[in-house]
C-alpha cells in the first residue's frame, strides 16, 4: 500500500527528468504499480481510510513522484456530496505514454491555486494552463486511445503530464504577481 512516506521530496532530482517511455507488453513489475496507485488515490478519497493512514487526499499520482521514472499516471476524480460521500466518478484511468496533440488558446486556473502530493507545502498562486486539451495515450493493454477536455479535468492532466516531463505545478506561476492574471485565463 502506498502512504504519504512513498512520494519523493520535491528537490529530488528525479521530479525534474523527462520519465521514460513504457514498453509493452506491461512488465508484472508496472502492472503492480499501476494497481497500488489507483488503491493509494482511492484510499486517499476514503475519509476514513485517509484519517487512518494520515493520506492527503489526492485525484492524480504519477510514476515519478514514487521515484520511478516511467510516462504512467492514474487519475480518479469523483463527485462528493455534502457528507463527503462519493456520488459519481468522473475518470478512473491509468494513462501510458501521453501525450498532448492539440490546446487552446484561452487558459483556465483555480482560484485557490493548485496542490501537489509531491510539495508538502502551501504555493501560492494562480497556474494557468489551457482550458481544453486533446491528448492520445495508451492504456494498460497497449491500445491507443485520444480524448479531450475541458476546464477541471484539463487541469488534472496537464498537472499529470508535466510530472512526466520534469514540471512542477509552481513552474506556471507568476513569481512576480502569482494572484494576477490576464483577459485570456478565466478563473474556475
Amino acid at each position: 500500500m502506498i502512504t504519504m512516506k512513498n512520494f519523493i521530496a520535491e528537490d529530488d532530482p528525479i521530479l525534474r527528468q523527462v520519465a521514460e517511455p513504457v514498453q509493452f507488453p506491461l512488465s508484472e513489475e508496472d502492472e503492480q504499480l499501476i494497481e497500488k496507485m489507483r488503491e493509494f488515490l482511492i484510499n486517499s478519497q476514503t475519509p476514513e481510510i485517509a484519517e487512518e493512514y494520515n493520506l492527503r487526499p489526492g485525484v492524480g499520482v504519477a510514476a515519478p513522484q514514487l521515484g520511478i521514472s516511467k510516462q504512467i499516471f492514474a487519475i480518479y476524480l469523483t463527485e462528493f456530496d455534502e457528507e463527503g460521500n462519493v456520488t459519481d466518478v468522473i475518470i478512473d484511468e491509468v494513462f501510458i505514454n501521453p501525450r498532448i496533440l492539440k490546446h487552446s488558446v484561452k487558459k483556465i486556473a483555480l482560484s485557490e491555486g493548485e496542490g501537489c502530493l509531491s510539495v508538502p507545502r502551501s504555493v501560492p498562486g494562480i497556474v494557468p494552463r489551457p482550458k481544453r486539451v486533446t491528448f492520445e495515450y495508451q492504456d494498460i493493454e497497449g491500445d491507443y486511445y485520444e480524448a479531450k477536455l475541458t476546464d477541471y479535468e484539463a487541469i488534472v492532466i496537464q498537472h499529470e503530464i508535466d510530472h512526466l516531463k520534469g514540471i512542477l505545478f509552481y513552474d506556471h506561476i507568476d513569481a512576480e504577481n502569482p494572484w494576477e492574471t490576464d483577459d485570456n485565463t478565466s478563473i474556475l
